[in-house]
């Protein structure tokens, strides 16, 4: 008799166990493979997935020449590291420039400034072929960027994308109209434990 108190007890505590993990995790993860990468970011130093190990982090693509989505997008980018910073939540914020032969790091400085974005844990990065951010969007976030010939304006999708400390890409949101920012801050809480 004693010994089935024993086990069953042993039974109801490893349930409890598995039970409270599950509250740690995003719901249908997308669970994509993220490339390793190197990039420089808006104050002319390397900066890439190596700064980014163990950590999570939110990020999206933008240009500084932008004319339609890029300034609501960067704004609402801006909006979140500033509600992240009020929680106290442990994550960084990435943009990858999509006209990175345009976007100089100074130019990307400039351009974050007028989001008052605070660059001690969102980089802005460019220093890679026009080609190559085309490649790298499509493989690993599966999004169009495109820059057509005679253009100045760079077509691209307008997503948030969450990466986990794992280095996998897990959700994605919309980062221009109806952002859901109670979602995004709610599911940085669940990955970073907070």
């Amino acid at each position: 008799m004693k010994r089935n108190t024993v086990f069953v007890t042993l039974i109801m505590i490893l349930c409890l166990a598995l039970l409270s993990g599950c509250g740690n995790k995003i719901e249908n993860p997308l669970n994509w493979d993220l490339e390793k990468f190197t990039y420089t970011n808006q104050d002319g130093k390397t900066f890439g997935t190596k700064d980014l190990k163990g950590k999570v982090w939110l990020t999206d693509f933008i240009f500084t020449s932008c004319e339609t989505v890029c300034p609501p997008m960067t704004a609402n980018m801006a909006k979140l590291q500033q509600k992240a910073a009020e929680k106290k939540l442990n994550v960084d914020f990435i943009s990858f420039s999509i006209d990175p032969e345009v976007d100089t790091p100074q130019l990307l400085t400039t351009f974050a400034n007028k989001f008052n974005a605070d660059f001690n844990n969102w980089n802005f990065l460019t220093g890679y072929s026009q080609k190559h951010i085309e490649k790298f969007a499509s493989e690993n976030f599966k999004t169009i960027v495109k820059k057509p010939e005679n253009n100045s304006q760079v077509i691209h999708g307008t997503k948030f994308y969450l990466i986990d400390q794992n280095g996998k890409i897990v959700k994605d949101y919309s980062g221009v109209s109806n952002v859901p920012f109670d979602e995004i801050l709610s599911d940085i809480e669940t990955l970073t434990g907070k």
